[in-house]
């Protein structure tokens, strides 16, 4: 930081920078670039190709290697991250909504029987029979 005449700080200002890109390469550069070093006899004239067209050695090594293993269509750029879910389709969603049925039933099945053993410790606690709704 400087300082202006009258003493006060000079900040400098923001600068934003913008987000680095990642590179993608066209499959028909690559195949280029591979027989372009393929030519090369001469010690040192794949170091100037790559540094001519900016790129690193393990570029051509990944690219030689798919070459080798016969994926051409593989040298195009691939997009990165994982794969989308597929989209749900009428059963599944039905499947849902049936697990979700259960679970609350079995939650509300759950509730209803403590409720019913405390019932039944209550009436022996007062010495109180309980009646069986069912008459058995």
């Amino acid at each position: 930081m400087t300082m202006t005449d009258d003493k006060r700080p000079v900040v400098p200002p923001t600068e934003v920078r913008p987000k680095a890109k990642r590179r993608t390469f066209s499959a028909e550069f690559k195949r280029r670039v591979l027989a372009e070093a393929d030519k090369c006899i001469k010690p040192g004239e794949v170091g100037a190709l790559l540094r001519r067209e900016g790129l690193y050695s393990s570029h051509l090594t990944e690219w030689r290697a798919v070459r080798e293993r016969g994926e051409l269509d593989a040298l195009a750029p691939k997009k990165r991250g994982p794969e989308p879910a597929p989209a749900p389709t009428a059963h599944d969603r039905e499947v849902d909504d049936l697990k979700r049925q259960l679970a609350k039933t079995t939650i509300r099945a759950e509730r209803a029987e403590a409720l019913i053993e405390i019932q039944k410790k209550v009436a022996a606690l007062l010495a109180t029979p309980l009646e069986d709704p069912h008459g058995k």
